[in-house]
């Protein structure tokens, strides 16, 4: 059984391989931790299911960097991409780092261009969101990103089928559902539709209309169960869904638990902090930070909604580390001392 890390970096020319960003379980569990080996016992194909996935994954052109059967396919479609659509896309459900569907096209935007191919591609994202990003100060940014490379991006469009035999994807229009638009493709990039997994959201008592763990946003203590807590991924807080954010709710997390153990009530809160690194190209990025209101929430002492190539070794060379090192093994709660301190003197 392996862990890994985001799986965007996986495109070659200075990025990560897959195994590179892989490590069996038993490296990366705390010395303290039982290893509990179980296991997913049944599967519901039927809901949050594309028409067509997953087998077009075994068909030229296709590929996803949220799965290790697929990621290397990614980098396969770019060596070999000669002309037309390059499309990648994003799904009408909440996802595992919502800035990652577009860093992928940022980097194979690059790649392209480096390989002399980008004048015969016509790059486009596919969103279902209403926006290219949650936070205005970011999206500001990304919006003139796309426009100085020439990217196109589509909003509210939700792909529904993949055609591998005449290498087509069928989106829907999701402000007239009625509406269906069907692209060529000769590369596809996937972001799949993603659940909390079924163990969980067939559990109605815990869960809230959409399967998710329904937690309160300040504490992550349950709604009904006050014995029950949770974090990350598989709960309903409505923030981004990424390691960053799961390093803020750990420290909050560890003070709870232990107040409600103690017999006492929760009092820790968590202010929706979260972390995503926007990777757009091989030497740069846009480190964005904000919290549950959307407000920008930076580290550094500097405007962050910039393209940097400091950000982008803070996100390739020392991040990782944070992950393995420091945020499996329970020592990395977010970067919120360090935020005060660099903003010593500032108002």
């Amino acid at each position: 059984m392996h862990y890994y890390q985001p799986m965007w970096t996986l495109v070659g020319g200075g990025m990560k391989t897959l195994e590179n960003s892989g490590k069996p379980m038993s490296q990366v569990l705390p010395k303290k931790a039982d290893w509990i080996k179980q296991r997913v016992v049944s599967f519901d194909p039927a809901n949050n299911k594309i028409k067509g996935l997953p087998e077009a994954f075994e068909t030229p052109g296709v590929g996803s960097n949220y799965s290790p059967l697929y990621v290397n396919n990614t980098f396969e479609s770019l060596k070999n991409f000669k002309q037309g659509n390059a499309i990648f896309t994003f799904p009408a459900t909440p996802i595992k780092c919502a800035g990652a569907p577009q860093k992928i096209m940022y980097i194979a935007d690059e790649y392209l261009r480096k390989n002399g191919k980008r004048d015969k591609a016509n790059i486009i994202f596919n969103t279902s969101l209403g926006v290219i990003f949650g936070v205005k100060k970011y999206a500001e940014v990304l919006w003139e990103v796309v426009k100085e490379r020439n990217l196109t991006v589509n909003l509210r469009h939700n792909l529904i089928e993949v055609k591998p035999d005449s290498r087509e994807a069928v989106f829907q229009n999701l402000d007239n559902p009625e509406e269906f638009k069907t692209f060529e493709y000769e590369m596809l990039h996937v972001t799949p539709p993603m659940s909390t997994p079924d163990v969980l959201n067939q559990c109605a008592p815990l869960v809230d209309g959409a399967g998710y763990l329904n937690v309160k946003k300040e504490t992550m203590q349950h709604v009904d169960f006050p014995n029950v807590f949770g974090i990350g991924d598989c709960t309903n807080l409505p923030t981004s869904k990424t390691a960053a954010a799961v390093a803020g709710q750990i420290g909050v997390l560890r003070k709870n638990l232990s107040a409600v153990m103690a017999g006492k009530n929760p009092n820790s809160h968590y202010d929706g902090y979260t972390s995503c690194p926007l990777v757009t190209g091989y030497s740069k990025c846009i480190l964005a930070e904000f919290d549950y209101d959307g407000n920008p929430l930076e580290t550094f002492p500097i405007n962050q909604a910039k393209e940097r190539r400091t950000m982008f070794h803070l996100k390739k060379d020392f991040m990782p580390d944070m992950y393995w090192l420091g945020l499996l093994n329970g020592y990395w709660e977010g970067p919120k001392y360090f935020r005060k301190a660099m903003h010593l003197g500032l108002k």
